[in-house]
């Protein structure tokens, strides 16, 4: 088996999976995605730590070990694939899990496009950033608890809308955003090394937003319900290494950063960002815009004293790009719904309906001017109980 760049040798990104093909087969397990398979590594390795059903324990091995596993598998596949093969499962006969336990999560509002759109909007007769903006990566602690898996349908938020108005929100959206997989940790009060020695890898992010809650919340202390009831993740998260490809100089900075906040290296990215509503592509987010890169979150993240922790996990915020069919939100992309998008089957959308489907997709350049997809992130919209 030889598959395409997008899932081959270059990728190899984990997830956690159990079989559907086989009755008793015992407890989720980790594995890599290969083609069309996944690769069953507590087999194919002898490795009982991939037969814990969580990425968490080999997070926790750090980077050394992340990057000899991944060179052991590349050998494997490569150069001894007969052997491989008993350990290769078809992906139709798996189902996918939450691919780690996340310890804490952290949510960044990174991109000048969204924020200065969101200003604009709300705040028509002031500069459409706050004065901080360019001075710190601007972020919130989410809950943990809530972050999903891709294909947990997300049942329809309720809560205060305004001032004795209680109900489902009526203005549900989405953030596409990317985000990352902590697994080396650090004690309280010390502060981390290099980005990739800390960081293990990325995926696909939903933030789901209510917005009438989260405006009614937010001043004076920010998101909080609106933002909590679901986050929904992509089930395979692709390693720091396979975007080698990918990474890119971060944009230029105005003021230039205090010391602490000073790149670490090149961790741009270019990814390009799909978002499908009910299949359809309404958006293309462009990742390499993005003002803060994530070496400057995790410094701005852990600055005070703040610990990491195995399986913590922080997302870029909203991707949004300077055109308009580059905005990463039904907020903006409707521009607060007014100018609702209109779908090919005619129907129209300001934010999200019961029944809607939302797909965020991306792509990242491979190796030899080859593509590298990551693992998509999907969810449904279920009416409010």
């Amino acid at each position: 088996m030889t598959p395409a760049s997008a899932w081959g040798l270059d990728h190899l990104p984990y997830g956690v999976f159990s079989r559907t093909d086989r009755i008793g087969d015992g407890p989720a397990r980790v594995g890599v995605r290969y083609g069309d398979h996944v690769l069953d590594l507590a087999e194919a390795l002898h490795d009982e730590v991939f037969a814990t059903g969580s990425l968490n324990a080999f997070l926790a091995r750090g980077a050394t070990a992340w990057r000899a596993t991944r060179e052991l598998i590349r050998n494997k596949l490569s150069t001894d694939p007969v052997a491989v093969e008993p350990c290769l499962i078809p992906l139709d006969h798996v189902t996918l899990h939450l691919p780690f336990e996340v310890a804490d999560y952290v949510d960044f509002y990174c991109s000048l496009e969204h924020a200065s759109n969101l200003g604009r909007m709300f705040r028509p007769d002031e500069e459409p950033l706050k004065p901080n903006w360019r001075h710190l990566p601007v972020g919130y602690h989410g809950r943990a608890g809530t972050v999903v898996a891709s294909g947990t349908p997300v049942v329809r938020p309720s809560g205060q809308r305004g001032a004795g108005v209680f109900g489902p929100s009526a203005r549900l959206d989405i953030e596409a955003e990317l985000g990352f997989v902590v697994g080396a940790p650090t004690a309280p009060g010390e502060r981390p090394g290099a980005f990739a020695d800390h960081v293990f890898g990325v995926t696909l992010v939903n933030d789901w937003s209510a917005r009438d809650i989260q405006a009614w919340e937010y001043v004076p202390l920010g998101p909080f319900l609106g933002k909590s009831f679901a986050t929904s993740i992509s089930p395979w998260i692709t390693p720091l290494e396979a975007l080698a490809g990918a990474r890119v100089p971060g944009r230029a900075q105005d003021p230039e950063p205090l010391d602490y906040l000073r790149r670490d290296g090149d961790w741009g990215l270019d990814l390009t960002l799909e978002i499908r509503l009910n299949g359809e592509v309404v958006s293309r987010p462009p990742y390499r815009e993005m003002y803060w890169t994530p070496d400057q979150m995790l410094a701005h993240m852990t600055v005070n004293g703040a610990s990491l922790r195995v399986g913590d996990l922080f997302a870029s915020g909203t991707v949004s790009g300077p055109e308009a069919g580059q905005r990463g939100s039904l907020i903006e992309l409707t521009w607060n719904g007014a100018e609702p998008i209109k779908l090919s089957d005619g129907s129209v959308r300001a934010f999200l309906e019961d029944g809607d489907t939302v797909t965020i997709a991306a792509t990242a350049p491979g190796p030899e001017g080859g593509v590298i997809t990551l693992g998509e992130v999907s969810g449904t919209i279920l009416p409010a109980r």
